[in-house]
Order: structure tokens, then sequence, then C-alpha cells
């Protein structure tokens, strides 16, 4: 049966908002929690970005709910080594509800150090290093290593888990899809795609947990609600690979013009039809999806929730 979450966005929101809204999500009857982890909010307007290791922390204390990275990018920005260990305390903070999600990433949150931001077949490569390294350290034992692209010396993590992190791996084509099926304990991908699921799962995935999600923006209003998100995440509509390559915010700005208000009705739940949003949510348990994230845009976070507790919720199974 299909589980229904939200989905905490660190690019629209400051820290003690995220934790008030996880609260508000767990009051509502939301079964688990997605956290983005950005160095740069997309555009300007969004206007957040905090450091989300900090915020799942005090989520551990807010909720009891389970929390995601949606999705960390374990292999520019951020060492791997260093990643097991955000990951690791995560886990024993949130008394073993933590799984990693993990990708490979956009420049716009990974070249900030100045090193290259390579093709996508270098990046597979250095996810699947990465996800190696984190898996080795996560037992708790001493760890050397020396790869393509990583090195690691006597490293140790004295603060483990009970149990292994669950490391889900984020995939939106055929390569990255492969890559999931081969290392991955799960699967992530944005679109109620049912054929990229069973790519997944016929190429070794099998049984286990697909996640997805998606954003929307609740309110009585709909043609306020398409302005809103045509303002803060018209990013989402931008074509082909500009999400992995364009390396600013300001780069994103320059391209806004390029997203019309009616391509953004056409491809966002906007509004407050309950079946609209129903529909949306239930594509995904339609495609074979075990999770689905909802998140909602904008500042209307209580009424969303409102919403959702007594109208749209209760309609899913």
């Amino acid at each position: 049966m299909t589980e229904y979450g939200y989905f905490l966005s660190t690019e629209e929101f400051t820290p003690r908002e995220l934790v008030e809204q996880a609260r508000m999500a767990e009051q509502a009857g939301f079964r688990a929690l997605w956290i983005s982890d950005h160095y740069h909010p997309w555009n300007g307007a969004q206007g957040s970005s905090p450091f989300v290791w900090s915020v799942i922390g005090a989520l551990s204390e807010a909720v009891s709910l389970p929390v995601q990275t949606a999705v960390t990018c374990p292999t520019v920005r951020i060492h791997p080594a260093v990643v097991a260990q955000a990951a690791a305390t995560s886990a024993v903070m949130t008394n073993g509800r933590f799984r990693l999600g993990v990708g490979t990433g956009e420049a716009l949150n990974e070249h900030v150090l100045g090193d290259p931001w390579p093709p996508t077949h270098v990046r597979l490569e250095m996810l699947e290093e990465a996800v190696q390294v984190i898996r080795r350290l996560l037992t708790g034992e001493e760890v050397n290593h020396r790869g393509p692209h990583y090195t690691v010396e006597n490293a140790r993590l004295y603060t483990v888990p009970d149990e292994p992190v669950p490391i889900d791996v984020s995939g939106f084509g055929p390569k990255a899809t492969a890559v999931a099926s081969r290392i991955g304990d799960g699967y992530i991908t944005m679109a109620p795609d049912e054929a990229m699921v069973t790519r997944y799962r016929k190429g070794g995935g099998g049984s286990k947990p697909v996640s997805g999600g998606l954003k929307v923006c609740y309110g009585p209003d709909r043609d306020e609600a398409v302005r809103r998100v045509h303002e803060l995440w018209y990013s989402e509509q931008l074509p082909g690979e500009m999400g992995q390559v364009l390396p600013s915010p300001r780069h994103f700005e320059q391209l806004h013009e390029l997203v019309t208000e009616d391509r953004v009705r056409e491809n966002v739940v906007c509004g407050d039809d309950v079946e609209a949003h129903v529909s949306a949510l239930s594509a995904y348990a339609d495609a074979g999806f075990d999770r689905v994230y909802v998140g909602q845009i904008g500042p209307d976070q209580r009424d969303f929730f409102d919403f959702y507790r007594t109208k749209v919720l209760p309609q899913l199974p």
C-alpha cells in the first residue's frame, strides 16, 4: 500500500519554518518526510538554503516521522566520508528512522568550491564509488580506500546506528536508473512513470521501495496559485539538462521568461480542486510507487495541511 509523506523544501523556507511544517505534517496524517539538500535556492525569489544536516537534527527532536534527504549529492561539494558521518548521526538521532537519498546532483550546488562539473557518465561513476565508501564507513569499521575519485585513510565512524542506513538512489533516465537498480536500497524519481519503475524493478531493484515526489500549490484562487508557482518554481518546467548544468540562481532567473503561466497551469496542481490533488498523488500509486511525497508551494502552509487532512488524505488508500 502506498504511503504519503510531506516534502520539505529547504530552498523556500527557513529552518524554523521547516520544523514547524514537519510538526503540522505529522498532525495532518502524513507518514514520512523528505527534505531537499541544497547549497543554493533555484532562484532569488525562493530565498533560502539552510544546512540540511542541522535541520535534520532539529526534526529528530520535533517529530517522530521517518526522514530522508531528497537528495544528497555525495560526490563533489562534500566528500562521501563526511556524508557517511552525517548520515550515521542522523540515523542515531532519529532512532533508525533515517534514509539517505543520493544522486548525481546539480552544478547549482556542487561547483561552489571551484571544482569542475563532470559530464553525466563521470558523475555516475563518482556516485557509485561514493556509495561504496559510505556503506563501508557505516559499518563502524576502519576504512582505507584509494579509488579513481576518492581517497580515505584510517577513517572510522564511532557513532553509528544499530542497523545500516538505507541508501536510495535517484535516477531520471535509463543510465541512472540502471545504477540505482544495481547499488541502491531503493529508487527515487520524480515523474509517475510506470515504465521507469518497471525498468528499475526488472534491472535488479526487485521489490525494493520506489519513492517519488511533487509540488502543488493549494489555495482558493487558482490563478493566484499559478502566479505563485510561476514566481517561485518555474525552474521545474525548464526543458532538458538545464537543471543539472546551470551554475547559479542568477542563470535560472535569466530563463524565467521561457516558462509561461500557461505551462505552469498545465503541469502543476494549483488551487483547491480536491479531485485534482487526489488524482495527482494517485498517479504515483498507479505507477507502482511505494511512497509519494507532496510539498506545498508558498506561505499558505497551515491551510494546505488542513485541506489535506480533511479532504485529500482520506481519499487516498
